[in-house]
This record gives structure tokens, sequence and C-alpha cells, in this order.
């Protein structure tokens, strides 16, 4: 009896696995995913704090610790919870546009970030877009269905916007 149970479950979780890659094989590759947010900051400030990863371990709960590869182009690579991963600024136009790509050929995964910071009223606009690769079919499923495109992008403008990113000049 035990031995059916376990053989049933053996067989439900095989064609689990199935269904899930055929899923994520039937999914596109590429995806585009956007988070907008109003910041009670200069734009000069939101953009110096988003373009300047050597800091990122100050403010960013995800990330314990960057290495600066090089300077032209910007080059760093990110250690946190998760294996690390290399990123390098393909486009930067202060304050108003900052473009970063995952510089990793070897991870199952890959795209741009671009930062696009405009003054709002007293306040900065941020518009993070992810234009995302998810090579292998598994992760494609999970980050359509499991974890959300836009998830990063949330995690990062959390730890943004409680990142004391704000003087009181700029609530002025």
């Amino acid at each position: 009896m035990i031995l059916r149970v376990l053989l049933y479950l053996l067989a439900t979780l095989v064609v689990l696995a199935i269904v899930i890659t055929a899923i994520g094989y039937a999914l596109p590759q590429n995806h585009v995913a956007s988070v907008e947010t109003v910041l009670a900051a200069d734009p000069g400030r939101v953009f110096d704090r988003i373009s300047d990863p050597a800091h990122y371990p100050a403010w960013r709960k995800d990330v314990t610790r960057v290495e600066v590869l090089g300077t032209q182009p910007l080059k760093w690579r990110e250690h946190g919870s998760d294996d690390p991963i290399t990123y390098e600024v393909v486009e930067s136009q202060p304050p108003g546009r900052h473009v970063v790509r995952i510089a990793d050929a070897d991870l199952p995964f890959g795209g741009t970030w671009t930062y696009e910071v405009t003054p709002d009223g007293r306040g900065t606009r941020l518009m993070i877009t992810e234009h995302g690769e998810v090579y292998n079919p598994i992760f494609r499923f999970m980050s359509r269905f499991v974890f959300s495109h836009t998830a990063t992008i949330e995690r990062f403008i959390e730890s943004l916007k409680t990142s004391a990113l704000t003087s009181p000049a700029d609530q002025r």
C-alpha cells in the first residue's frame, strides 16, 4: 500500500515537472515589465543613488557586497542571497536615463533595466523597465507564474524608498 502511494506520488511529480517544462517552453523567452513610482527627492539625488552601485550595500537589503570591475563602461558584480551577478552600464544620461544590462552570459536569464528619472512636482517620477530574457523553460514558468516579472523591480524600489533618500532640503 505504501509503495503504491509512493509510486503515485512520484508519477504525479514527474507529470507536474513535464507540464511545468512544457508550459515554460510555450511562454515567450523575452518579456517587458515596468514599475513606476514617485519619490520625495530631487531627480539628481535619485539618479545619483541608482547609478552608484558601489554604495548599493548601504541601502539595498538584497545586496551584501559589490565589486567594481571596471569604469569604462561601469561594470560591477553584486553579491547577495543568490549567486553573484555581473552588470554593466550601457547608457547613462544624467539625470534622466540610465540603462544597465546583465553581463553574465552563463546565467539562465539576462536583459536590461532602464531607469527613467523625471521631475514630478516637488519630487521625482522613477520608471524602471525590465527587458528580460529567461532562457531556461522552468525558470521561465517560475518567473511568470510564481515570482512575477516585477518582483525584483519592486524590491529595488522599496529599498530605494526606505533608504533615507531624502534630506530636509528635498522636502521644502
